[in-house]
């Protein structure tokens, strides 16, 4: 959420922020409600002020003796006055964040500007992309033709976009996950957490999936719980309404989770495969940091990313993402894709950005600056380190073999009982 004195004292900001962003909303009607509730505010201030002035005044008569019926009864009027200007305050306070919540981050200057996917800019490449003495395959004829994947199993236990892991393709895909957490607790340096995988109304409201993602998400019916779209959700909220000291931070989480999303409104994009399913596993990476120091751990984060697919030996590239194609919540974003040589392209496989305070002020999550008074809003970042089955999909399309087996990456194989090779019947 914007603080609202940016709109207050630099609303064109705001104004070429949305518009970069290709949206439009009116900041005129939002401006009214917040000069209407502050204008009643000061109004409640002024009267309570007042309630307070008469009662000592009473109180100083009476013992003198003298009547006090007249200024009791203003007193009771003033008393309802207040009553009903709470009221309007309260009605106001809610329309206005409600309001604001719908509202995107403001991007970081150094965001390019963008219409969409197409103006995204490159910043990098490592590795080459694998060469092939035969047509490289797309992991869907891979997986199934070594019966790890099932999709149409899957899709009969729950509905399409669900598939079933089987032998070799169930034990790389947990072979990935601890490899991961290995990686980042052991060598980044961050501590693993397990949270719930549901996540309640206010969690999805800090990070920004509420109000206005809604039916991306799964509700579990009769419950005030949604199952999570990410562990951003719950790790980002693990310090909701909480003040830290500037001593303790930055603190690095990572956690594994699977994750769910109802995929609304990507009817016909990646329909194959494991690109986007319903349910999938992911390895999250999870930043808190002070203001000054956000920018340098968002280019870290990224980096702690990018180890995971050196270490796999996986070609990829690291684009910056423009205005137009910028996440809701995010003020800079790097997107890291992997090559996928059996469909001939790079597909996303990690998202690292960084929210500022904005999730932050939605989730009341604060620090005490060392030697300042009061306290002061916290930067959040997070990123994927790795999306999970992604990782499969790029370890089939780039490990594969004319014969149809798969190479396991070395770096896999202690996790894997030090199997090389997956091949048909591999268990």
């Amino acid at each position: 959420m914007i603080d609202i004195r940016i709109f207050r004292n630099q609303p064109e900001l705001v104004r070429r922020s949305l518009k970069e962003r290709g949206l439009e909303m009116d900041l005129e009607g939002l401006l009214e409600l917040d000069r209407k509730l502050r204008e009643i505010t000061r109004n409640w201030e002024e009267t309570q002020h007042r309630r307070k002035a008469l009662s000592q005044e009473i109180g100083l008569r009476m013992r003198r003796g003298e009547d006090v019926f007249s200024l009791k009864e203003e007193v009771r009027r003033l008393g309802e006055t207040l009553d009903a200007l709470e009221a309007q305050r309260q009605e106001l306070e809610e329309t206005l964040r409600s309001k604001l919540l719908e509202i995107p981050n403001i991007p970081h200057d150094t965001v390019p500007y963008g219409r969409g996917e197409e103006d995204n800019l490159e910043v990098r490449r490592w590795g080459e992309p694998p060469e092939f003495e035969f047509d490289p395959k797309p992991h869907w004829d891979i997986g199934e033709a070594l019966g790890i994947l099932d999709f149409q199993r899957g899709a009969k236990l729950a509905r399409t976009r669900f598939t079933l892991l089987r032998g070799a393709g169930a034990r790389l895909e947990r072979a990935l996950i601890q490899f991961m957490l290995d990686l980042h607790t052991k060598e980044h340096g961050y501590l693993e957490v397990l949270p719930p995988f549901l996540a309640n109304r206010d969690c999805l409201i800090g990070t920004g999936q509420l109000p206005k993602f809604e039916e991306d998400l799964f509700r579990v019916e009769g419950w005030d719980l949604y199952l999570i779209p990410t562990a951003e959700v719950p790790v980002t909220n693990i310090h909701r309404d909480e003040i830290l000291d500037e001593r303790d931070l930055p603190l690095y989480y990572t956690a594994y989770t699977p994750c769910f999303r109802s995929e609304a409104g990507s009817y016909g994009k990646d329909v194959r495969g494991l690109i986007r399913q319903h349910q999938f596993d992911k390895v999250e990476l999870v930043k808190i940091t002070t203001p000054e120091t956000s920018w340098a751990e968002l280019e870290t984060l990224v980096r702690d990313a990018e180890e995971v697919l050196k270490r796999l030996g996986l070609h990829y590239r690291v684009v910056v993402l423009c205005t137009g194609d910028l996440g809701f919540a995010s003020a800079k974003t790097y997107d890291i894709e992997v090559w996928l040589p059996g469909q001939g392209t790079f597909k996303e496989i990690s998202s690292c950005s960084n929210f500022t305070d904005f999730q932050a002020r939605r989730a009341n999550i604060r620090y005490r600056p060392k030697g300042k008074k009061g306290t002061e809003l916290v930067h959040t970042l997070n990123g994927s380190g790795l999306a999970v089955g992604r990782t499969l999909v790029a370890i089939l399309e780039n490990y594969q073999r004319a014969d149809g087996s798969v190479i396991v990456p070395e770096v896999l194989r202690p996790y894997m009982g030090g199997q090389e090779v997956i091949g048909p019947g591999s268990r």
